[in-house]
């Protein structure tokens, strides 16, 4: 694998937006919802806790561990 370079610039609120919408209509997230203050907040099942995220940078990271998580527990990889 080809590791990517250093990220040259900070998270924005729309790369976010597009990942948050990404996890919840792949259904590997319930709900996202940004916050006027920038925050977010994430549910993983629709009964399960609200958790805040502070911003941008946490959801990417967010998105970043599920797809992780997800492409690590498929069969043969």
């Amino acid at each position: 694998m080809i590791p990517r370079p250093p990220r040259s610039s900070e998270s924005t609120a729309a790369e976010a937006s597009a990942w948050a919408d990404v996890l919840v209509r792949q259904r590997l997230l319930h709900a996202t919802v940004r916050m006027p203050t920038g925050q977010w907040l994430v549910q993983d099942h629709p009964d399960g806790p609200v958790r805040l995220l502070l911003g941008p940078a946490d959801i990417l990271a967010l998105a970043a561990a599920i797809t992780h998580h997800t492409r690590s527990t498929r069969p043969g990889s």
